[in-house]
């Protein structure tokens, strides 16, 4: 982390605000302190900061985040011009711009949108400016309740190709148990899922803030699985973690960095059905990485149409790819277990193509409760790869 180029830090609500619930500046100043000391060096950092619904609270008389929507997108729309301002006045004390970017599910769930969140990123950073990131809480729906930014910031890091991602919270590292409960101790390193075996980890958040532990981990997921190493640490030791020096928790990379059109298949696009799949098709898709052909397909889900992103479910009902499928749902019945070579003999030429090519399916590693399909066929398992 030292020597990264580009990093991207995330802070959240409760590291920026004080026991009333306001804006900290103090814990707001020595965040750009540090920040600023990393672009003087010739680093670039892009911050992805919560704080908009906490900085709110007190111009409205609020005395904690609000539990109904209206006015917690209240509380947000007035606490967002705060935040930024604060982070404009601190930055330029150190001759430095601010550009502040508002992103909402659906700049992260459209592809359109997600490039033109990354084109805007990058010339933000290539004109030398600082990047203030924020979920628009204004006008998001249930997005508001749930992540806390972290899940956006590993978006982010792919999304700038970051070099590195520090993850700021209200405790030291990732424990084996509660911090407080005698005997739990930190873990300094992880370099792979059965190094999380065995520990507890609580999915609560702060009381100005929504996200726990549970969605630093799954953060550290996208991130470090698309070759992202993280760093996760309290915000008193900022400094120290952008050093490299061996503070919080340290996450090594588990992957190889990918595409952004993968990235966004695998973690960000929100799927329109569901191809259920015999063990035949599952094995040629996951051991030999070969397309989705109809023949090892044993149901769907929804109703999608051709270039849509869908799920693609394994027979022991757990989701095993997403991918983006070649036909209209309508068009998906008379295919159900069939050879290319027989749809092509019955239907002409323009139905012997793959129902998900291997080009545009990526595999995912977090697997789902299943969810029963509503149009089924029971032809015999078939390999899918002839």
């Amino acid at each position: 982390m030292g020597t990264a180029e580009r990093v991207v830090v995330k802070i959240g609500s409760s590291s920026l605000t004080g026991a009333d619930g306001r804006l900290d500046l103090d814990a707001l100043r020595a965040l750009v302190s540090v920040l600023a000391d990393r672009r003087a060096a010739g680093g670039q950092v892009v911050l992805v900061t919560s704080g908009a619904i906490a900085a709110g609270l007190g111009p409205l008389g609020l005395h904690a985040r609000p539990r109904d929507l209206a006015t917690a997108q209240a509380a947000a729309s007035v606490g967002q011009g705060i935040l930024v301002s604060r982070y404009a006045e601190a930055f330029r004390d150190r001759g430095l711009r601010v550009g502040q970017v508002l992103l909402t599910a659906d700049d992260a769930v459209r592809r359109t949108h997600y490039r033109n969140a990354s084109r805007s990123l990058e010339k933000l950073l290539s004109l030398g400016v600082v990047p203030v990131v924020n979920e628009n809480d204004a006008v998001a729906t249930h997005e508001i309740r749930f992540g806390d930014n972290d899940r956006l910031a590993a978006l982010v890091s792919h999304l700038v190709r970051a070099d590195g991602l520090v993850l700021l919270t209200d405790v030291d590292g990732l424990y084996t148990g509660p911090p407080s409960r005698p005997g739990s101790r930190r873990i300094e390193e992880v370099r792979g899922p059965e190094d999380l075996e065995g520990i507890e980890i609580s999915g609560r958040g702060s009381a100005v803030g929504t996200g726990g532990m549970v969605t630093k981990l799954e953060a550290v997921s996208i991130a470090a699985g698309s070759g992202i190493p993280v760093v996760l640490t309290s915000a008193a030791q900022v400094r120290e973690a952008l050093a490299g020096e061996r503070v919080g928790t340290w996450f090594a990379p588990t992957g190889r960095r990918t595409s952004a059109r993968r990235l966004w298949l695998a973690h960000a696009a929100s799927t329109q059905g569901r191809l259920h799949i015999d063990a035949g098709a599952e094995r040629a898709v996951l051991e030999r990485g070969t397309s989705l052909l109809p023949a090892g397909v044993t149901a769907f889900d929804g109703g999608f149409e051709a270039g849509d992103p869908v799920e693609i479910v394994g027979p022991t009902g757990a989701v095993v790819a997403r991918g983006l499928v070649a036909y209209d749902s309508s068009e998906v019945p008379a295919l159900l277990g069939r050879s290319t070579s027989d749809l092509r003999a019955d239907l002409g030429p323009g139905y012997d193509r793959v129902l998900v090519h291997r080009d545009d399916l990526v595999l995912v590693g977090r697997y789902r409760h299943p969810a029963p399909a509503r149009r089924a066929a029971s032809p015999s398992p078939s390999d899918a790869a002839r």
